[in-house]
C-alpha cells in the first residue's frame, strides 16, 4: 500500500486538515508512544495534556477540543485531523491500515478438502485442512483459515473472515463482511428435548433442530461463541451485530441490527433482542421474551420478563461491598418476606382488624 497523506485520509473519513495535508502517515500509535509519521488521537479532554506533549506526527481531534488547545497556545506547528467523532476516526484508519498489512494470498491450500461442486473464487484464500461440503457458497475475496469447517450447503458472504478453528453446519448463512474468531460454532443443534415422564423417570426426547442460522452483513463473532440453529424457523443475527467471546445464542433467537453482546452473556431460546441494543457481559435472558429496541443490560443482570418500552436501562446486580457487609445485607434480603408479613400486621392492627384478617390490598 501506498503511504497515506494526512490530506487523503481526511478525504477519505470526512474530516479537516489543520496544518501540512501532504504530511506522510506511515501508522498509527496512542499518544504517549507515538512518534514521527504515526497518527494518534484525542477522544476524552481529560487526555489533554498527553495530546499537548505527544510526539505524534498528527492527532486526531474534535473540533472543540482543537479550540481548547489553541486556548492553551499549543495548536501552531502541529498537524490536527478534526473530525466530527475522532474515535470512529481513528477506528475506520486503523481499518484502512490493518486490511494493507493482512496476508494477501489466495488459492487453496492442497492439505483442504472442497466439495468437487463447489466453486471457490480465485480472489479468496482456503487455508490447510479446511473442509468444504456439498453444495456450499462462497463469496469474493472470503479467507477460511485452518482446520474450519463450512458445512453442506452453507453460504460464506462476500469479504467475510473465517478464522481457524470455527465451524459453520449446513445450510447456516453467513453474511458478507463478517469476521468469526477461532471456535465459533455457527448452528449447532438447539438444546430442544420433550420430557416424557414414564414408570422409570423421565426421558428426554431430542426434537430435531431443522431450522438455520442465519447472520447479517457486518457481524463480529468473538471466540469459542455459539450461535444455535433453530428447531424448525431460523436463529437469526441481524446487520452490524458484535457479539463478544463465548456467548450462547440459542435456538429461534432473533437479534436485531447492531447490538452488541459482551462476553459469557446468554439468550434462551425464541427470545427477541430488539435493534442498537447493549447488553453487557454475563447477562442472560430467560426464553420467550422480547427485548425493546435500544434496551441497555447492566453486566451480570437477569432478564426474567419482556421489555416493551425502548430506550431503557436495566440492573439486577448486587453491587459489590466488602464481604462481611454483603453477608449482612444478603440476610436482610433473606429476611424481607418475614419483614413484609411483620408489617402487614401491624397495617391491620392499624385499621383494627384481626391478624388473620384478608384484604385486597395484602
Amino acid at each position: 500500500m501506498q503511504t497515506p497523506t494526512l490530506g487523503q485520509l481526511a478525504t477519505e473519513n470526512g474530516a479537516q486538515v489543520v496544518g501540512d495535508p501532504n504530511l506522510a502517515i506511515t501508522g498509527l500509535a496512542p499518544l504517549d508512544q507515538a512518534g514521527p509519521g504515526e497518527l494518534s488521537f484525542l477522544s476524552n479532554p481529560l487526555y489533554l495534556s498527553q495530546a499537548l506533549s505527544s510526539k505524534a506526527s498528527a492527532v486526531i481531534v474534535s473540533a472543540a477540543d482543537l479550540e481548547r488547545i489553541r486556548a492553551e497556545g499549543q495548536a501552531d506547528g502541529r498537524n490536527w485531523l478534526v473530525a466530527r467523532n475522532p474515535y470512529v476516526c481513528f477506528a475506520r484508519i486503523a481499518q484502512r491500515f490493518d486490511k494493507a498489512s493482512r496476508d494477501a494470498r489466495t488459492g487453496i491450500d492442497p492439505r483442504a478438502s472442497v466439495a468437487p461442486d463447489v466453486t471457490i473464487p480465485a480472489s479468496c484464500f482456503v487455508g490447510p485442512n479446511v473442509v468444504i461440503e456439498s453444495g456450499a457458497r462462497i463469496g469474493e475475496r472470503v479467507r477460511i483459515l485452518a482446520n474450519s469447517f463450512v458445512g453442506a450447503n452453507a453460504q460464506i458472504g462476500d469479504d467475510s473472515l473465517i478464522y481457524a478453528n470455527v465451524s459453520v453446519y449446513h445450510h447456516c448463512v453467513v453474511g458478507a463482511r463478517a469476521i468469526l474468531h477461532s471456535g465459533v460454532v455457527i448452528g449447532a443443534d438447539g438444546f430442544g428435548f420433550a420430557p416424557d415422564i414414564g414408570p422409570a423417570g423421565v426421558e428426554y426426547v431430542k426434537i430435531p433442530q431443522t431450522g438455520r442460522a442465519v447472520l447479517g452483513n457486518d457481524v463480529e463473532v468473538g471466540a469459542n461463541t455459539a450461535i444455535d440453529r433453530g428447531a424448525m424457523a431460523d436463529t437469526v443475527v441481524e446487520d452490524g451485530c458484535k457479539i463478544d467471546n463465548q456467548v450462547q445464542i440459542a435456538h429461534n433467537v432473533r437479534v436485531g441490527a447492531h447490538t452488541v453482546i459482551a462476553g459469557c452473556a446468554a439468550v434462551s431460546g425464541s427470545t427477541r433482542i430488539g435493534r442498537f441494543c447493549v447488553i453487557g457481559g454475563a447477562a442472560n435472558f430467560a426464553g420467550h421474551l422480547t427485548i425493546a429496541d435500544r434496551t441497555t443490560v447492566s453486566g451480570g443482570t437477569s432478564i426474567t420478563k419482556s421489555i416493551t418500552k425502548p430506550g431503557g436501562h436495566f440492573t439486577s446486580v448486587f453491587p459489590f461491598l466488602p464481604h462481611g457487609e454483603w453477608e449482612r445485607n444478603a440476610a436482610i434480603v433473606r429476611g424481607l418476606t418475614k419483614l413484609r408479613e411483620r408489617v402487614m400486621q401491624l397495617e391491620r392492627r392499624l385499621r383494627g382488624q384481626p391478624a388473620g384478617t384478608q384484604t385486597s390490598q395484602d
